[in-house]
């Protein structure tokens, strides 16, 4: 018998008993909805909160930092060996996994307008990892020149300034910022916070007075002044060959804030950078490179290792739902079977029939695994279109709360055919020992069978 044959004999089995076949059906759709809406849930989650951490983290980077404190004036050679450095860069680089190395250079400055001033860390960048950061701006554009020192100023940098006189600030005394437009104004950047306050003098005692640059403000970060959209939202951000020449000129001849000191407490003609941003191909490489960098002596930390525990929890919680959902489909699995039994007891004299009449015992047993694997099929075809259904408003109702997540259920592509394979193959295994049953009858005893 051909497998159109067996096909078309198992449709039309199936809807001469209407009512058995549909409330099996729902079983099966039931036990589909529970174990594809747990699953996307759990998957969900995951993305959801990877999406949510990703906005103030960069899973792929491992953070190289400095193993000794800067300003040690010991000799060591070992010490020496792990500041972190150019030489360091291009070795980093080489590292099996490794996309891009950008160092970072940290400092402190001032921006001065009239009698009120603000105190803001300045972080200096390569152009290619500021274009990595994806800086959503308000006004203006990104920080490029290497030898201008253009400034990209954070949305809350403006509620920090505060009169020198009373030291009253304006914006959290008032509700309002100080009336300054940092790209268009008279703003002055200082550099050198000890010469400015009168700390820093010359060999001979003399004291060295600040120098003030004209503030080169190119662009400024989208947000509100209270509003926390990144780690550089209080901060300024510029680009590194930019800030180490500005550096290197202002302090010339003495030591640069954060940079190391040999013995006799005098600047190397190196700059060191106060920490090196490593990024990797994939976040499940980070681990691998992390190690290798800690074997080679330097202590690095990774943003996406503690999402690590956190993601593994959630696996583990993804799990649990799955199992939960697979539950119901297995209820509907002793439906099937029962709707099966049923259909052999209630055809007895047709199986005996088809025995009589020399069609393979093989061809009876795929009729009813047919069967049942129509019936698996079909109630996971209806239980994948009320899942998106009910995903779909879970999302909906979740978009408008106050969780924080504009979704938390997703159904990739996998989970549809795995549902899918899985509700057919349920069935099919169901209706196994029924069919094994109908193997297994007399062809005598079953014609005589009413």
């Amino acid at each position: 018998m051909r497998l159109g044959d067996l096909f078309r004999m198992s449709i039309s089995s199936l809807f001469k008993r209407k009512v058995r076949t549909i409330l099996t059906i729902l079983g099966v759709v039931i036990g589909t909805i529970s174990i594809v809406v747990m699953v996307s849930l759990g998957i969900g989650l995951k993305s959801a909160m990877l999406d949510e951490m990703s906005t103030f983290a960069d899973l792929t980077k491992v953070q190289v930092q400095q193993n000794s404190f800067w300003g040690d004036s010991s000799s060591d050679k070992d010490k020496e060996e792990k500041r972190l450095d150019d030489a360091l860069v291009e070795e980093l680089s080489h590292l099996e996994h490794v996309e891009q190395v950008c160092p970072t250079v940290q400092t402190s400055a001032l921006l001065k307008f009239g009698k009120y001033i603000c105190y803001m860390d300045l972080t200096g960048m390569t152009n290619e990892e500021i274009a990595r950061k994806n800086f959503e701006l308000s006004r203006g554009t990104l920080p490029n020149s290497r030898d201008e020192l253009q400034i990209l100023m954070g949305n809350m940098v403006l509620a920090q300034f505060y009169s020198e006189k009373d030291y009253s600030m304006p914006y959290y005394e008032k509700g309002e910022a100080l009336d300054v437009d940092l790209m268009q104004d008279s703003v002055y950047l200082i550099l050198d916070q000890d010469a400015y306050y009168g700390y820093a003098t010359n060999p001979d005692g003399s004291t060295i007075h600040a120098k003030k640059y004209p503030l080169n403000c190119v662009g400024m970060m989208a947000g509100g002044l209270d509003e926390f959209k990144n780690e550089y939202s209080w901060q300024a951000i510029c680009n590194i060959d930019a800030l180490k020449s500005a550096l290197q000129k202002v302090y010339k001849g003495r030591v640069i804030p954060g940079q190391p000191v040999d013995k006799k407490g005098k600047p190397y003609k190196e700059f060191f950078y106060n920490n090196i941003n490593v990024y990797v191909d994939d976040m499940n490489n980070v681990s691998e490179v992390q190690t290798v960098i800690q074997n080679m002596g330097y202590q690095c930390y990774a943003e996406g290792e503690w999402i690590q525990s956190s993601l593994r929890e959630l696996n583990l919680i993804e799990v649990v739902l799955g199992g939960i959902g697979a539950v119901s489909l297995i209820v509907a699995a002793i439906g099937i079977a029962n709707t099966m039994m049923m259909s052999i007891y209630e055809r007895t004299k047709e199986i005996g029939v088809m025995k009589v009449l020399g069609c393979r015992i093989r061809d009876i047993q795929m009729m009813f695994l047919l069967e049942a694997g129509l019936i698996g099929f079909f109630g996971g075809v209806v239980g994948l279109g009320i899942s998106y259904g009910a995903s779909k408003l879970i999302n909906t109702l979740v978009a408008g709360s106050d969780m924080g997540y504009s979704y938390i259920s997703v159904i990739p592509f996998w989970l549809t055919l795995a549902g899918l394979v899985f509700s057919t193959l349920i069935g099919m295994m169901a209706g196994f020992f029924p069919s094994r049953r109908a193997m297994k009858l007399s062809p005598l005893a079953a014609i005589r069978n009413e």
